[in-house]
């Protein structure tokens, strides 16, 4: 019979076992190994699956078993240390209020926006990369003390769990999550009723949400549930899943995320007494109506919308995680006007000032649609990508809002990832480090620790690899229909000493999944061979409207099912954080072929260097940046070539079994005398130690912290009602003024006279007539700009060298500026001069996108030779 209503009923805990109920209520027990370890010893023989999740675990635990806990003198000493270092953690100073002390001025709080949390696997609010990464930054800033407020949506049915049909088409289970269940609490108004925000929507229409809160170490993690009694059937369902549903629905998502997110943060505050942001981080465009929302908090002062905008964009951080345009949510412009105005959200602010926000309305861009990074990116003052190479690629994909730049000046800086050491490292290899003087803050500890105690544990966490590999395999079959006669084939699956690699993330197509396969022989050779075997794990999801994505699944599957590779190529269904715990530990080796440069940073691959697996992986992403050939193999890539996608896959697959088969694997059965391949020990010594403290999270924290969030604070700190009404002025007046900004004549004297030529270390006197029309010389700053040229006079390696003014205004209204140019490079070289917006407030000179150069008629010839 099926229950008609369901509801929790939450254990008593007796009076010396309720620290147990703090302990499981925070999260930092899923990256702390003593609270994991007290909560298995609760149920040590493992009779209550609770998906290492301490709250249902208690929920499980017989009243027996906790009256035997109470009286367990060795547990609650136990309990009362893991309980007093929680304390310690959540209230003592860490790096942040040590900065504060010294005199750092620093944001008194930061609001954290992302459409998904990858925290633990027993709160599945994550999809893949996106989630993790946002995860690891929460653990991150609570483990360095940063006064961080994460804000998210609380996905009643998750994103989707996998399995496999008989034949290997990727199927999807859409489990329903009971929040009481799950290590959240409802936020509750001061008289116990449930604190809710409200969204209006067209036709009169409310969308209502409760606040749940995770607690994520010292961090509080707000996450936004539409299924409340006050809303329709249609609207309990906008945070049903994550990633579900068609434009609108999606766009009531972001709705919801933006602008009840930052109500729900107010909500928060106002509750709690913590402090207001303010710094507001947008991590992807999915949050970027926060912006709009803050603009309406401050429209309610008084401040126009202009002013406001500027308010907002002072304290505003904006990170894109996409390569491709492809890969940002985009509405139609109609969609968005029915939402908002009058009629819906931000009442009395005129639609079409908001569409101009989103609007694509720059070269190659389509100007019907609402495009939610553009909006990002005009919202926020500062922006990054995600590795060094991805920034590049971002300032090239939006070049076009900063018209007349060139994409090096693109005002997007970057902020390689990192991810948090103590989730994703195993525990074996943390003791390791610790019995040689390793610490959370020192990873050169490695250098120390002989040959044979790395090789030794590396085969321990290879055989626990197959172990849990086998289990999962067995279970992925018996959901396939097989039989358990059919599957004693099973327990010869992997070999503990068999060169192991990895490969598991998100399949969409750029990610190649199937490259591997490019030539089904050569790679069953490898997994054969008769000396230097094999073996490859092989894990990932498909989206679930993706076809081609699940092809490319199935055509894996097929693969490994072949009787006569499948004991050396597996694939694991229902890939996530608790599966990816076990491999990044258990691979020798972690693969990553995506089509370069669409990897923004590949994080995986960061996670495996952790734990001392080495990377063979294209250049791109964080790889791009700190691949050392002591640190693993740069498949070679076709990205620069003229040739069709088809080729260009048939070439760099041909690479990478030649990496494999002429490198990777020898240098894996290369063993001494004394049976180990040193020179592969050495390789996982220098990734653990030196490439190690590159990939952390909390490296990532600190630079987003002192590069992007502290003079996020000061700007927004300098932005008063006033001040902003001032900017807002002055850029209006800019903009009015610009086309009548030009660069008149250019010309430059050297001593000895110039040609075609001149010497290095000459130095020219760069006389420029500028016309401002009704600007004046405090409002922009003349550069003359100068490099190497190209055959086509193209800056390269551009040098900018400021000119002043000298004198007033000649008869015509033109100003005259000076300065020196110092020729200091040899070969071809060339300058120019141009005019740039300039304000005490702006970020950079680029962020109005306006610039005036010369024409070609301008001054007297720009080349030179130097020699």
């Amino acid at each position: 019979m099926k229950a008609i209503r369901r509801f929790t009923v939450r254990p008593v805990l007796p009076d010396p076992l309720q620290p147990l109920s703090d302990l499981a209520r925070n999260l930092r027990w899923s990256w702390h190994t003593e609270t994991r370890e007290l909560f298995q010893a609760v149920d040590p023989e493992g009779r209550h699956a609770a998906d290492s999740d301490p709250v249902r675990l208690l929920g499980a635990v017989s009243a027996g078993r906790l009256a035997e806990l109470a009286l367990d003198q060795r547990f609650l000493h136990r309990l009362t240390e893991a309980s007093a270092a929680l304390r310690e953690y959540l209230n003592g100073p860490r790096w942040y209020q040590e900065q504060v002390a010294r005199g750092a001025e620093l944001p008194a709080a930061v609001a954290y926006f992302s459409p998904e949390f990858g925290v633990t696997a027993a709160l599945p609010q994550y999809s893949g990369g996106l989630g993790v990464l946002a995860g690891d930054h929460l653990k991150a800033a609570s483990d360095l003390g940063v006064p961080l407020v994460g804000v998210g949506l609380l996905y009643r049915r998750g994103y989707f769990r996998q399995s496999l049909s008989r034949d290997g088409w990727q199927q999807e289970h859409y489990p329903l999550l009971d929040p009481n269940e799950l290590p959240l609490t409802l936020v509750r108004e001061a008289d116990g009723t449930p604190s809710r925000v409200v969204l209006a929507l067209p036709g009169g229409r409310s969308l209502h949400a409760c606040i749940w809160q995770a607690q994520v170490g010292r961090v509080p993690l707000l996450l936004l549930d539409s299924d409340v009694e006050e809303n329709a059937p249609g609207e309990r369902e906008v945070t049903d899943r994550l990633y579900g549903g068609g434009s609108e629905h999606r766009l009531l998502q972001e709705m919801l995320l933006g602008i009840g997110g930052v109500r729900a943060v107010r909500t928060y505050c106002r509750l709690t007494g913590h402090a207001a942001p303010e710094v507001f981080h947008t991590n992807e465009g999915h949050a970027g109506f926060l912006g709009l929302e803050r603009i309406r908090e401050l429209s309610g002062t008084g401040l126009d919308f202009d002013s406001s905008v500027e308010a907002v964009r002072a304290g505003t951080v904006f990170t894109t995680h996409t390569p491709v345009p492809a890969g940002i949510d985009r509405f139609d412009r109609e969609l968005i006007a029915r939402h908002f105005g009058d009629d819906g959200e931000l009442p009395g602010v005129g639609v079409e000032r908001i569409l101009q926000l989103g609007m694509e309305t720059y070269p190659g861009g389509e100007p019907t649609l609402f495009n939610m990074a553009v909006m990002g990116l005009r919202l926020a003052q500062r922006a990054n990508g995600v590795s060094t190479l991805h920034g590049a690629v971002s300032r090239q994909m939006f070049a076009g809002l900063w018209p007349g730049f060139d994409a090096a000046e693109v005002p997007i800086t970057s902020v390689t990832n990192g991810v948090h050491a103590p989730t994703w490292v195993a525990p074996e290899i943390f003791g390791l480090r610790a019995r040689y003087g390793g610490t959370p803050g020192r990873w050169d500890a490695a250098a120390g620790i002989p040959d044979r105690e790395i090789w030794d544990l590396r085969r321990t966490l290879r055989e626990q690899l197959v172990t849990e590999v086998r289990t999962r395999l067995a279970a992925s079959w018996r959901t396939r229909g097989a039989e358990p006669a059919e599957l004693g084939w099973i327990d010869g699956v992997l070999d503990p000493d068999v060169l192991t690699i990895g490969f598991a993330r998100r399949v969409p197509s750029y990610k190649r999944l199937t490259l591997m396969l490019r030539d089904r022989d050569r790679l069953t050779e490898l997994l054969l061979h008769p000396t230097r075997p094999i073996q490859i794990v092989v894990a990932g999801k498909a989206h679930p409207a993706d076809d081609s994505g699940k092809r490319l699944v199935r055509e894996l599957v097929r693969f490994s099912d072949d009787p006569r590779v499948r004991h050396r190529i597996v694939f694991l269904p229902d890939y996530g954080m608790a599966m990816a715990q076990k491999l990044y530990p258990g691979c020798d080796v972690w693969l990553n072929n995506p089509l370069r440069p669409l990897e923004a940073c590949g994080t995986s691959g960061m996670k495996a260097a952790l734990n001392g697996c080495l990377n063979l992986s294209v250049l791109d992403g964080w790889w791009d940046e700190w691949f050392e050939p002591d640190f693993g193999w740069a498949i070679p890539t076709a990205d620069g070539s003229a040739i069709d996608e088809d080729r260009r896959d048939e070439l760099e697959a041909n690479a990478l079994y030649e990496l494999i088969e002429e490198r990777v694997a020898p240098r894996f059965y290369d063993r001494g005398d004394d049976g180990l391949p040193e020179r592969w020990v050495e390789m996982v010594r220098r990734t653990v130690g030196t490439l190690g403290p590159k990939v952390l999270a909390g490296r990532m924290v600190r630079e987003y912290v002192e590069r992007l969030y502290a003079p996020a604070a000061l700007s927004h700190r300098s932005l008063d009602a006033a001040t902003a009404r001032e900017l807002a002025d002055w850029k209006a007046r800019a903009r009015a003024a610009w086309p009548r900004v030009a660069v008149d004549h250019v010309e430059a004297v050297a001593p000895s006279g110039i040609g075609g030529s001149a010497e290095l270390g000459a130095m020219l006197a760069l006389r420029v007539r500028i016309a401002l029309g009704a600007l004046e010389p405090d409002d922009v700053e003349v550069q003359a700009v100068a490099g190497r040229v190209d055959s086509a006079d193209s800056i390269s390696d551009a040098q900018f060298f400021p000119l002043k003014p000298t004198g007033g205004q000649d008869l015509e209204g033109r100003w005259l500026y000076e300065g020196p140019l110092a020729l200091d490079r040899t070969g071809p070289y060339g300058y120019t001069v141009r005019v740039l917006p300039a304000h005490p407030l702006l970020a950079t000179s680029a962020e109005l996108g306006l610039v005036a150069l010369p024409t070609e008629a301008t001054g007297d010839g720009a080349g030179l030779l130097m020699r």
